[in-house]
């Protein structure tokens, strides 16, 4: 057997992260579900991820869980407090019915929130300046946290952390990529401090390190705790794979029991976090003038020779590696079941899948049985702009969710 045949016949042997032990090495990446109506989680949301543990995967990824009021980037988006935990109990009961683990993702948005109000004047960041998600958001300026916000926001995540203990999560993600607060701070692009939380690689990992090390102080006996970072942003000024080479020692050195490995920034780069275009009516042109101007302004263009490519993130990816010995999760194009010998052959401890899963959530069975090599989906990503559906993220290859199941809290 080949070193590829070698690591597909490991893709089904347990994997240990710290407290947490997965059946085996297929991770549903956080994809934005698109139902929690007013925050709160749905009967939709109870079956989406239902359906993905009883499809084979070990471990199935509930998105952007928002660790306070102004953290959210949508209003209807996850919202952590006491009141939906009776609803997130019946989710995570129903995941480890299918002998799946569960993890809730943790997150702030920071500066790129679309909320019609904050109970700050500018939303929050790393630096103050001009804000990079105006064209969308409607604020052209953002704020740079103070050593008061930062305590506040690190309680928070601790405090999330814990509400998703008692709802009987498996594992929290933290997440410090994609253009969201803690990777304001890892991002060149947006970090401009000259204190000790900006300049090297290591100041301006110094605030997300503390919200991992607040996480582990308040969970990490009972859960695993994931960070999920961009192995590149890709785009000019911003954080190279060398760079985040530094963090994830960084954050293997504070006790992450895995890191997620993904790329690409929401507003400067998102072809790099998918691997080619969105469609483009996700792209709404804003109707006021100055905002039209600082869209363009603030948002770079895409390659004119972009194309998708299975296993998109490797190279980045593999400088990652290549730094630390820790528990890593490959993120970017695993469409095949060749995708995913590949990606263990080359040290990768699992892989983390998101709209292949979207398409068929019984593809992890279908590989295993071998009555599947290749998924369905044919990565037009027009899945991402089924989240504002009545019925929440679906692939537009197949029937929609049932909307009123939507509409119905699990609660």
């Amino acid at each position: 057997m080949d070193a590829k045949g070698l690591a597909g016949a490991s893709a089904f042997t347990p994997l240990r992260l710290g407290p947490l032990t997965l059946r085996n090495r297929f991770i549903k990446a956080a994809t934005n579900e698109g139902m929690a109506h007013g925050g709160v989680p749905s009967k939709m949301l109870v079956k989406h991820h239902e359906t993905i543990a009883a499809g084979g995967a070990a471990m199935t990824t509930v998105a952007y869980c928002a660790v306070s009021a102004d953290a959210r980037t949508f209003e209807d988006q996850l919202l952590l407090e006491p009141r939906i935990i009776p609803g997130l109990r019946l989710l995570t009961d129903a995941v480890h019915r299918q002998g799946a683990a569960v993890c809730a993702q943790l997150n702030h948005a920071g500066s790129f929130t679309f909320l019609p109000k904050l109970a700050t004047r500018y939303p929050l960041s790393s630096s103050s300046g001009f804000n990079a998600a105006a064209g969308l958001s409607g604020r052209l300026f953002r704020a740079a946290m103070s050593a008061a916000d930062m305590k506040r926001v690190a309680d928070e995540f601790a405090a999330a952390a814990r509400l998703a203990r008692e709802a009987g999560f498996d594992a929290v993600e933290i997440h410090m990529a994609h253009g969201y607060l803690l990777s304001q701070f890892l991002s060149p692009k947006y970090n401009h401090r000259i204190d000790e939380y900006g300049g090297t690689v290591e100041r301006r990992a110094r605030f997300p390190a503390h919200v991992l090390f607040r996480v582990l102080n308040a969970v990490g006996r009972d859960l695993a705790v994931v960070c999920k970072i961009g192995a590149t942003e890709g785009f000019v000024g911003g954080a190279t794979a060398h760079e985040s080479a530094q963090v994830a020692r960084i954050l293997r050195s504070e006790g992450a029991n895995l890191l997620v490995l993904s790329g690409g920034m929401n507003i400067e780069s998102p072809w790099v976090m998918f691997g080619n275009t969105l469609p483009p009516e996700a792209a709404p042109t804003p109707r006021n003038p100055l905002l039209r101007f600082a869209s363009r302004a603030l948002k770079p263009e895409p390659p004119r020779d972009i194309a998708f490519r299975e296993l998109y993130q490797l190279e980045a990816a593999l400088t990652v590696r290549s730094a630390v010995k820790m528990p890593l999760a490959y993120l970017g194009g695993v469409k095949s079941w060749a995708n995913v010998e590949t990606a263990l052959a080359h040290g990768f401890d699992c892989v983390a899948v998101g709209r292949a899963l979207i398409h068929d959530a019984e593809l992890v069975n279908k590989f295993r049985a071998g009555a599947a090599a290749q998924s369905g989906c044919t990565s037009c990503n027009r899945c991402v702009l089924t989240m504002v559906l009545p019925g929440g993220t679906s692939c537009v290859l197949r029937e929609p969710n049932d909307a009123e199941l939507n509409r119905t809290p699990a609660a």
